[in-house]
């Protein structure tokens, strides 16, 4: 009797032992799965995309702010738009709108949707470019001495300002929901993949958080970066 009292005290330590021992791992296991869901998460070329227009609207509100700082006649640094207008150039024109032009677009049209604003936007992107090209040339000392060099300097910023705000708006609302009907799911998987290795190329390991951290900062040289100044 005493041995079979001592065998069953033995079961039951080592069950209770090994109940213990899978509690304690079951926490470790879950962050392992949790870490590898976070690890596997991918952002889709849609909404890539979109937070890419995240960071064109902050552009342009620095160009608002430049824009005001020249009517108000204090004049300001070119420092902060010649910034800006490189980030347009390099990840804006460069980037985003060539995803656009290589991807979106083409398969819009072989299927037969949007086909008259898909050229529109077209249009748009070589017209931005063109504003572009001006607005760098006279984001200079010399040209911000000037009055009628920074008349025309306002001139190109309210044309593009304009313009894009409808334009990446269309995108969002038309142009990207119906990109997604026109592609297979698999084929729509790899364009993200695509996606986030071009970012990584031309960008660096940081890629688009490397950009907005470049936008935050020339909104902190212009005191605009705190949300809570623009509320009403």
């Amino acid at each position: 009797m005493t041995q079979d009292v001592n065998r069953r005290r033995f079961l039951l330590q080592t069950m209770s032992a090994a109940g213990g021992a899978l509690i304690l791992s079951a926490p470790s296991l879950a962050d392992e799965k949790k870490e590898g869901t976070e690890a596997e998460e991918d952002v889709s070329p849609v909404e890539d995309l979109m937070r890419e227009h995240g960071g064109l609207n902050r552009i342009l509100l620095i160009y608002e702010e430049m824009q005001r700082r020249i009517h108000a006649k204090t004049r300001p640094s070119p420092e902060p738009l010649a910034k800006s207008v490189k980030l347009i150039q390099t990840f804006i024109e460069g980037y985003h709108e060539k995803l656009e032009e290589e991807h979106l677009f083409p398969r819009l049209k072989k299927a037969g949707k949007l086909t008259d604003l898909v050229d529109t936007l077209f249009e748009q992107h070589h017209a931005g470019r063109k504003l572009t090209e001006t607005i760098l040339a006279l984001s200079t000392e010399a040209h911000f001495k000037s009055e009628k060099d920074l008349e025309t300097l306002s001139g190109a910023l309210s044309k593009f300002i304009r313009m894009y705000r409808p334009h990446e708006a269309r995108e969002d609302t038309i142009l990207f929901p119906a990109f997604k009907t026109v592609v297979p799911p698999k084929e729509y998987d790899l364009l993200g993949d695509q996606f986030e290795k071009r970012e990584h190329e031309l960008f660096g390991k940081e890629g688009f958080e490397g950009i907005v951290e470049q936008i935050a900062e020339i909104e902190k040289g212009l005191g605009i970066y705190d949300l809570s100044k623009f509320t009403p």
